[in-house]
């Protein structure tokens, strides 16, 4: 296959799995409409970080590792599945608690970190993800890669990650769907509580499934 095309081809395939909904799109738009643009805007930075982690290890061949070694696959699926449960539990019982809003124009760039890092572990915490890089780079990569191509494929994955959830935080930040937020918190946080655990209760359920 002709490099160029590869390259379209994986950043479309990786494209159309960054917009699909998952706990991702909730804590980055949760974050965005609760505390601050910024706070989301680096929850999506840790977002496409985790993105360039997974495909590292893609490119690495380690997800082939996690597939042949269930019991580190599984002992992965189980960690990030109690992950999301923790930020589930975290989410569900601060619903009832009165909002702090942050002052989005003096947030200081030591107030990002937490975002940043709730935006990375949750990325991180759905090894699956390594597995779907896997099967993409297995599918669309030439059996002979160009240098350019493996240089260029981070960097790449890294703004088609971090690109869509600035987007959704950009629009969740917004005067409208903040003031909806703050009109119904209490309802929306436990909708997102619920939608994340059902996903990292899913994903612990699974360890007892083989690896795909």
């Amino acid at each position: 296959m002709d490099p160029v095309l590869a390259l379209l081809g994986i950043l479309g395939a990786l494209a159309a799995g960054a917009v699909s909904p998952g706990p991702s799109f909730v804590l980055v738009a949760r974050t965005a409409v609760a505390v601050s643009r910024r706070a989301g805007l680096a929850t999506a930075l840790g977002m496409g970080v985790g993105g360039v982690v997974f495909a590292a290890l893609a490119l690495l061949g380690l997800q082939a590792l996690l597939m042949r070694v269930e019991w580190a696959y599984a002992l992965l699926k189980l960690a990030g599945g109690l992950y999301l449960v923790h930020l589930a539990v975290r989410i569900w019982r601060g619903a009832s608690a009165p909002l702090t809003m942050a002052d989005t124009g003096s947030t200081a760039p030591a107030g990002l970190a937490k975002p940043f890092a709730f935006g990375l572990m949750t990325q991180l915490s759905n090894p699956k993800t390594a597995i779907v890089y896997g099967g993409i780079f297995a599918a669309l990569l030439p059996a002979d890669p160009p240098g350019w191509l493996l240089a260029i494929l981070p960097s790449a994955i890294f703004l088609i990650e971090a690109g869509w959830y600035a987007v959704v935080a950009v629009a969740f930040s917004a005067g409208r769907p903040r003031a909806a937020y703050l009109r119904s918190k209490h309802w929306i946080d436990r909708v997102a509580a619920s939608a994340m655990g059902a996903l990292g209760v899913r994903l612990m359920a699974d360890t007892a499934l083989p690896p795909p």
